[in-house]
C-alpha cells in the first residue's frame, strides 16, 4: 500500500511540474526564429560572418537564428527588406562597408542607411592588400606613385564590384597620391584577381582573405596594406599610410537591426551577437578569413558608421562612380 502511495504521489508531482513546464515550452516552441538577412551571395566572407555569428547567437539567445541570402544592389535589397520590417527583434541585417559607401553612391535610396536602422555590434574588420602582378616595375608603394605618375593612364586597377570598398580603396589611393590609374571592372573579386595573376591587369586592391595565399606564393607582390598599421602576417609590407599619411580603408561587417528596436531587446541582441564574437569558435573562424573580430557597443557601432558615411561620402564624389 504505501509503495503505491509513493507512486501515486510521484505521479501527482511529475503531472504539476509538466503543467507548470508547458506554457514556458509553448511559448518557447511558437517563437519565431530571427532571421539574419545578408545582401551578398552565399560563400562569401558576409555570408560566412552572418553563419559564424548566427550558431552562437542562437545559443545565447535560447532561440533558432537563421541567415537568409538577398544578394543585389551592393547590399541595398537585404537592407530595404530589414528597414522595413517590424522592429521585434526578428529581422536582422549582416551588413558591410558598402552599406556606409552606398549612401552617396546611390543618388535614391528607398532607406536612410543611418536613421532606418539599429546599430547591434560590429562583427569584424578586414583590411586589403595592394597587390600587383610581379611584372610590374615598381618594388613598394613609392615607386609605383612615380611608375603612375610618370605613365598616367597606363596602369590599370582591377575592380571585383563598382562601389565595393576594395574599389573605394583604390580611389582613396588616388585621391590621396594625385595619381591616374584607369579601373577595369569585373563581376566578383575571382576572375579580377585571376587576370592580375595572368598580367591581364597590373594592379588591385584585394581583401587579405583572398589575395595573401598568392602573396607567400610569390605569384603576386604586395606593396602595402590598408589598415592603420602593418599586419602581423605581412610585417614587412607597409602601411599604405606610412607614405600616404591618413589613408585607412578597412573593410568592416557589422549587425543591424531595423530603427525603432525597443532598448530593452537592442541590449539583448547586442549582447547575444557580442558573446557570439567572442567566442572561441567564432573567433577563429573570423581570423581563418583573414579578419579581425571586433564585438563593440551599439553606441559605439554607430557613432563609426556615421563617420564612414562621412569619410566615404567624399571619395565616392572624387571617383564619380556611379551604381551598376
Amino acid at each position: 500500500m504505501k509503495r503505491r502511495q509513493d507512486v501515486n504521489r510521484l505521479s501527482r508531482r511529475a503531472l504539476l511540474l509538466a503543467a507548470a513546464a508547458a506554457p514556458l515550452a509553448r511559448a518557447q516552441g511558437t517563437q519565431p526564429p530571427v532571421r539574419i538577412l545578408v545582401g551578398a551571395p552565399p560563400g562569401g566572407t558576409t555570408d560566412t560572418m552572418a553563419r559564424a555569428v548566427a550558431v552562437e547567437m542562437g545559443r545565447a539567445l535560447g532561440r533558432t537564428v537563421l541567415v537568409e541570402n538577398k544578394p543585389g544592389a551592393g547590399g541595398n535589397i537585404a537592407a530595404d527588406a530589414v528597414a522595413k520590417s517590424a522592429p521585434d527583434g526578428t529581422t536582422l541585417l549582416m551588413s558591410f562597408t558598402s552599406h556606409a559607401i552606398n549612401a552617396s553612391l546611390y543618388p535614391s535610396l528607398p532607406f536612410d542607411p543611418e536613421k532606418d536602422f539599429t546599430p547591434l555590434t560590429m562583427v569584424s574588420t578586414s583590411p586589403a592588400l595592394l597587390v600587383a602582378n610581379p611584372a610590374v616595375p615598381a618594388n613598394n608603394l613609392r615607386e609605383l606613385i612615380a611608375l603612375a605618375k610618370a605613365r598616367p593612364g597606363k596602369l590599370n586597377f582591377a575592380i571585383g564590384g563598382v562601389g565595393s570598398s576594395v574599389h573605394m580603396a583604390g580611389e582613396a589611393f588616388k585621391m590621396m597620391s594625385g595619381s591616374y590609374i584607369v579601373n577595369i571592372p569585373y563581376k566578383g573579386t575571382a576572375p579580377a584577381i585571376q587576370d592580375v595573376l595572368a598580367g591581364q591587369v597590373e594592379l588591385m586592391f584585394a581583401n587579405v582573405g583572398n589575395a595573401q595565399a598568392h602573396v607567400k606564393a610569390g605569384k603576386l607582390k604586395a606593396l602595402g596594406v590598408t589598415s592603420p598599421q602593418r599586419l602581423p602576417a605581412f610585417p614587412d609590407v607597409p602601411a599604405i599610410g606610412e607614405v600616404l599619411p591618413g589613408y585607412q580603408s578597412t573593410a568592416w561587417f557589422g549587425l543591424f537591426g531595423p530603427a525603432k528596436l525597443p532598448p530593452e531587446l537592442t541590449k539583448r541582441l547586442s549582447d547575444a551577437a557580442r558573446q557570439a564574437v567572442g567566442s572561441p569558435e567564432v573567433r577563429k573562424r573570423i581570423e581563418f578569413e583573414g579578419a579581425t573580430p571586433v564585438g563593440n557597443t551599439p553606441d559605439e557601432f554607430a557613432r563609426f558608421v556615421h563617420e564612414e558615411i562621412v569619410r566615404w561620402a567624399k571619395v565616392v564624389k572624387y571617383s564619380g562612380a556611379k551604381p551598376e
